[in-house]
């Protein structure tokens, strides 16, 4: 059995922990006896015969019938699937998506239906460029499908092709595209990653406009959504799952297929970033050194291509298919019996590495607006019940935050930056002052449509992913990064670990009490 999680006590013995910094990582010694480590689980074994669990899934669902008993030949079945935001890093090939996928296609090729598209559930992300599409789906599939215009990517922008399906009782419009509202039978194949993912969200969010996205993307939702990880203290889960009973009643058959993975994401020679620093072998501390020092001489846009190079060896931990609640709720068992750390207590001081990756730049750079996403949205939440850190205490991140952007999947991000930051960092004033003029670009919308750029809100929405972490933290100190860029997010910049914990001294005391998140491998802190 793998070791779970667990809680390393800091001592004098304990050796230097390490941090990511990007595209590169540090060693830093933590104060002792006031500090503590929060360890992930080991990965968990995966499933012996995936193809096989996939097949037994959708011969035997969960509240719903088979699937061969819905497809008939002359339906309208519609795929739709994640991403490129999942997996991070992307996974080995095949892709579980192409597995999900291939299955479907045969049972449906056995029934004799004819009429079948895929499509990319993209929400506001960019579009997926060919080498990604291949690598998700199979070249099989894609040459199968995309040359006959079958395979497609989400347009939230195209209003002949979008379509209201009803309203809640909250007045929140769902809005979705209009090939999946027409169909007979919409399968869904997902990889679920984190408690995030998955449910109602798939499609009311992968497949809607940003008009309907716009009623939980927003400040105000956001702010009271006290874990992204928990989506019962999650308002805009909330407002997903309302959404997601209007498409229920009154939208098409959804036949949802979800899976999870484990957390075995960095393959050799990178496999030492998974293992905990007292354990680490000669070989290992090695492998660090050799590659902290070829990584120092790497200029940034190589080193971000070596690392968005990797292939994860993820293994399915779970594969279940049917009623989208019904499924999503054992969906969550397997999530939380790998991520879940029960931890005692909150903290002064949250301190954790940015890694050079996020869910939204895939094949790019993690700019300054994704560094607060990454910090203050995805790991600050990374907690069930209350966050790691105590309300008003200090948030300490390492990370170069260069001011670099890939003006090719980020144009948006750059006026966010110039523009909107340097008039406020408040949330609910942005979104008040500033966020219909990008919405509405008609040059942002041009790049989204036909390019491979995210949408012109999408810095906006990046920046209230972290809006609760934002409110909840008294200050946010990065330690490492460019000072003007860091100033101009609204943060503290510092040049070394003992600098910014002397500075949080001004927020929590002398003697803090220390909780370091330790990634990679994804972790929900369980607080109580």
């Amino acid at each position: 059995m793998p070791r779970p999680g667990f809680v390393l006590e800091v001592d004098r013995s304990t050796p230097p922990i390490l941090f990511w910094r990007g595209e590169g990582f540090s060693l830093e010694k933590l104060p002792a006896d006031r500090s503590r480590v929060i360890y992930p689980a080991e990965p968990l074994a995966g499933l012996d015969d995936v193809d096989g669990h996939i097949r037994n899934a959708l011969l035997n669902p969960v509240d719903m019938e088979p699937l061969p008993a819905l497809l008939k030949p002359d339906m309208k079945l519609t795929i739709c699937f994640d991403d490129a935001s999942l997996s991070l890093p992307k996974m080995r090939r095949p892709d579980t998506r192409q597995r999900i996928i291939e299955a479907v296609l045969d049972l449906a090729a056995a029934a004799g239906v004819d009429d079948i598209h895929l499509i990319a559930a993209l929400g506001l992300h960019r579009r997926m460029h060919e080498y990604e599409l291949r690598h998700v789906l199979g070249d099989r599939i894609f040459d199968a499908f995309h040359p006959r215009g079958m395979l497609y990517q989400h347009d939230a922008e195209d209003p002949d092709n979008l379509t209201v399906i009803g309203e809640t009782d909250h007045g929140e419009v769902l809005e979705i595209n209009k090939r999946v509202a027409e169909s007979d039978l919409v399968v869904y194949a997902n990889i679920n990653q984190v408690a995030m993912d998955g449910g109602w969200k798939s499609i009311t969010t992968g497949v809607a406009s940003y008009r309907c996205l716009s009623f939980h993307h927003n400040p105000v939702t956001l702010q009271n959504t006290r874990s992204l990880m928990d989506r019962h203290k999650s308002d805009l889960h909330k407002s997903v799952w309302r959404l997601g009973k209007v498409l229920q009643d009154h939208g098409p058959k959804i036949f949802t297929v979800e899976t999870t993975i484990n957390t075995d994401a960095f393959p050799s020679p990178f496999d030492f970033l998974s293992k905990r620093e007292w354990e680490w072998s000669a070989k290992d501390r090695a492998l660090y050194l050799g590659t902290q020092k070829s990584l120092n001489r790497t200029p940034n846009r190589l080193a971000r291509k070596i690392f968005h190079s990797i292939e994860s060896p993820y293994a399915t931990t779970s594969v279940q298919a049917g009623f989208t609640p019904s499924v999503h709720e054992l969906t969550l068992e397997h999530v939380y019996a790998q991520h879940l750390v029960p931890v005692e207590g909150q903290t002064d001081i949250l301190t954790m590495g940015i890694p050079f990756i996020s869910p939204y730049n895939p094949e790019g750079i993690m700019n300054p607006i994704l560094v607060m996403c990454m910090g203050l949205g995805y790991l600050f939440n990374m907690y069930r019940n209350k966050p790691l850190v105590r309300e008003g205490g200090v948030v300490i991140m390492t990370h170069p935050t260069y001011r670099e952007f890939n003006p090719v999947h980020h144009p948006s991000y750059i006026d966010f930056f110039d523009e909107v930051l340097a008039d406020t960092t408040d949330p609910v004033v942005m979104s008040e002052k500033w966020e219909k003029k990008y919405a509405e670009d008609e040059w942002y919308r041009h790049l989204y449509r036909t390019g491979n750029a995210y949408h012109g809100v999408h810095p906006f929405y990046a920046w209230y992913w972290g809006a609760h972490g934002q409110q909840w933290a008294g200050k946010v100190i990065i330690v490492g990064g460019d000072p003007s860029t860091v100033r101009r997010l609204g943060f503290t910049p510092a040049s070394t670990m003992d600098d910014a914990l002397e500075i949080a001294s001004d927020v929590v005391g002398r003697s803090p009490t220390i909780s370091h998140l330790h990634v990679p491998g994804v972790l929900v802190a369980d607080v109580t």
